[in-house]
């Protein structure tokens, strides 16, 4: 078996307009194709890093609620790696995005923090 990389990541949101702007406008991922599914009553919206496809956001009526805390069995979060983790805090303020505190990773000495998105899936932001 030979795996090349992460295609993609699939997101299942609750409030589809929220969650396009928090992606599109917050975290800055490029629209690639959104697609209205009629017979699911869904979107489905393609997202670029960097011209690279990482995120297929989702929604779907009423899903359920995805327990984060306490946390659950499962994957936990989606990291992004950035240059800079003062400018990723200053603009997260500026869209009064709560940030937790910056912490240091023990083993890396590298310095990173989290944010939520619109339904508390938690974002980590890790200083390259």
């Amino acid at each position: 078996m030979n795996i090349n990389k992460v295609h993609h990541i699939a997101i299942i949101c609750s409030n589809y307009q929220v969650s396009k702007q928090f992606y599109t406008e917050v975290i800055g991922l490029e629209i690639l194709k959104e697609t209205y599914r009629a017979e699911r009553d869904s979107y489905k919206l393609d997202l670029a890093l960097n011209g690279n496809y990482i995120v297929e956001l989702f929604s779907f009526p009423n899903p359920p609620k995805r327990p984060s805390r306490p946390e659950a069995t499962g994957l936990r979060h989606l990291a992004f790696e950035v240059n800079n983790l003062d400018e990723v805090v200053q603009k997260m303020k500026s869209f009064n995005i709560d940030i937790e505190p910056i912490r240091t990773d023990e083993f890396t000495d590298k310095r990173f923090t989290f944010i939520a998105d619109p339904d508390g899936l938690p974002i980590e932001f890790y200083e390259k």
